[in-house]
């Protein structure tokens, strides 16, 4: 078999659909190892079988909702009227409320389509820079990602949850572990941005919306966090009940509430929201399917006898690790990262004593902080 690797990295060069050539490498490995080749619809069986699966395309569905309706620009006033008053408030406005819309669509490409078209005239405005206020919308679209219930948190379960390890990830421990890194990182961005030089505008801060026609505004999206959060924390919901919840909720706000969907809309909006689900879940099957056969043939148990015997240290291999993936996420689009590279390096970091879901805040920070440096950004 030794054509298989000149093959699929033809496949690649060649532009072949990521799930196909996953496929082949696995279809390729069992058939060299003489193993059925039924193996792989098990795997991807196996994956419809998972309950927390459920919430990739309701907590999907709910986002796509909210960026089709005018959640954004009432997200925006919101935070616009308590913050604005703020040094760079306006920034800091732009900071918190992609950071907020990015948690519950799961893409920061949807972000930046729904609040640039609002904040980047209002930034120009303000007096910042053209390059830093494209900087600033494009690094804020993904800082959302390790706040619940982004769904690259539940991605990264899902995937955990797969390697049979024997300390178990729960999409819970996720959540939490995720939101002090995630504030950290908006803090900082906030002092960064507080320290811009800018021309003043004293016609833009009269026109700062008032904070309780603001919030009376935003009623009906304030509860959002409180239900999704609340309801895991506190042990009513599980968390594919709290995406059924939280979708049922967003589609009769927007649709019967406040009207801003019509129903002919929602065709569209869920072809749309299943369209990156089902992408992802194809890659999802076939990836664990591979990653079956690199633990039937004991890759990384190999791999981490290799780097054992080069490093050391956890600490070593910690500062290492996050340039790898930090060079990763400049290279792969977050969702291909997850379910290509976490089974390789899950059991080697579990080797080092890292727990799984430390190694899960640390990947997700260094994919989103990746995804808005070049090339990718460029």
């Amino acid at each position: 078999m030794s054509f298989t690797a000149p093959l699929l990295l033809l496949l690649a060069i060649m532009r072949t659909p990521l799930f196909v050539v996953i496929a082949a490498s696995a279809m390729l490995g069992f058939y060299s190892e003489e193993i059925d080749l039924s193996v792989i619809s098990i795997e991807i069986y196996r994956l419809a079988e998972m309950p927390v699966l459920l919430a990739i395309p309701l907590f999907t569905f709910a986002g796509y909702m909210l960026g089709e309706g005018h959640a954004s620009q009432r997200l925006v006033n919101l935070t616009h009227s308590l913050l604005g008053w703020l040094p760079g408030g306006l920034a800091i406005v732009t900071i918190i409320a992609c950071a907020l819309f990015t948690a519950f669509t799961g893409a920061s490409g949807v972000t930046i389509v729904a609040l640039g078209a609002l904040l980047y005239p209002a930034l120009k405005e303000a007096g910042y820079g053209e390059n830093f206020n494209l900087g600033l919308l494009t690094s804020s679209g993904s800082l959302g990602l390790l706040f619940a219930p982004a769904l690259p948190l539940i991605l990264y379960g899902v995937v955990a949850q797969q390697m049979d390890l024997d300390q178990p990830v729960s999409i819970d421990q996720l959540f939490i572990a995720g939101a002090l890194p995630g504030l950290l990182m908006l803090f900082m961005l906030s002092i960064y941005s507080m320290l811009q030089p800018r021309t003043e505008n004293l016609e833009l801060e009269k026109r700062r919306p008032d904070a309780w026609l603001s919030i009376k505004q935003a009623r009906w999206e304030l509860p959002l966090p409180i239900l999704v959060l609340g309801g895991i924390y506190s042990g009513y919901f599980a968390v594919s009940e709290a995406a059924s919840v939280t979708a049922l909720y967003v589609l009769v706000v927007e649709v019967l509430l406040l009207r801003e969907i019509k129903i002919r809309q929602l065709p569209g909006i869920i072809r749309e929201s299943m369209t990156l689900v089902g992408g992802i879940m194809i890659i999802l099957g076939v990836s664990l399917a591979s990653t079956n056969y690199l633990i039937d043939t004991e890759v990384p148990t190999r791999l981490f006898d290799f780097i054992r015997e080069h490093i050391q240290s956890k600490l070593t291999f910690l500062i290492l690790l996050n340039i790898f993936l930090l060079i990763l996420g400049m290279m792969l689009d977050i969702f291909s990262a997850l379910v290509i590279i976490v089974p390789i390096i899950l059991p080697i970091a579990v080797g080092y004593g890292i727990h799984p879901v430390h190694l899960g805040i640390i990947f997700l920070a260094n994919m989103q902080l990746g995804y808005f440096t070049p090339p990718p950004s460029v």
